[in-house]
C-alpha cells in the first residue's frame, strides 16, 4: 500500500507510544479493531456527523473510502498498474474497465507531452545525435523496415 509522506509526523506521533509488539491501530479499549466493530463503532458515526453538518452530500460508504483512493491515485499521475497492485485487482484491464473515465484527462497530457517532445529544438537535438538518430536496424546494414 502507499503511504502519502505527509502522514509520517502523525504515524511517528503513534509509534512513539507503542512497544515493538503492540497494535499500532487499536479499538478506544486497546484491543485489535474488526471491521464489523470499526464500521458500526467509528466509520457510521463519522458518516453521520458529516451528513448531520453537510445534509447535501451522499452519505459515504466504506468502498467510497476505495474509490477515493483509487480516484486520487490516478489524479496524482499514478500507472494502472500500481492503481491495479494497490487495489488487489486481478488485471490492469479491471482497474481500467472501473476506473477508465478517470483516465479521460491523461489524453489531454499525453497530446502535451508529444507537443513537448516534437518541438523543433528537441527534434532537432535527437537528429543531430547520431547514436539517437541511427536506428538499430540501419546499424546492422537492415536499411529501414
Amino acid at each position: 500500500m502507499p503511504f502519502p509522506s505527509f502522514l509520517s509526523d502523525q504515524l511517528r506521533t503513534l509509534v512513539a507510544s507503542k512497544g515493538s509488539r503492540d497494535l499500532l491501530f487499536t479499538s478506544p479499549y486497546g484491543r485489535p479493531l474488526r471491521v464489523n466493530n470499526w464500521k458500526r463503532k467509528a466509520f457510521d458515526k463519522a458518516a453521520d456527523t458529516l451528513s448531520d453538518n453537510h445534509p447535501d452530500l451522499l452519505r459515504p460508504t466504506v468502498h467510497d473510502l476505495r474509490h477515493t483512493a483509487a480516484s486520487l491515485a490516478i489524479s496524482a499521475g499514478a500507472n494502472v498498474k500500481a492503481v491495479q497492485r494497490m487495489l488487489g485487482h486481478a488485471s490492469a484491464a479491471m482497474t481500467l474497465d472501473v476506473y477508465a473515465d478517470l483516465f479521460d484527462d491523461d489524453l489531454d497530457a499525453v497530446g502535451d507531452a508529444l507537443s513537448r517532445l516534437g518541438s523543433p529544438e528537441v527534434v532537432g537535438k535527437v537528429w543531430a545525435n547520431p547514436e539517437i538518430a541511427k536506428p538499430e536496424s540501419a546499424a546492422n546494414g537492415l536499411g529501414s523496415l
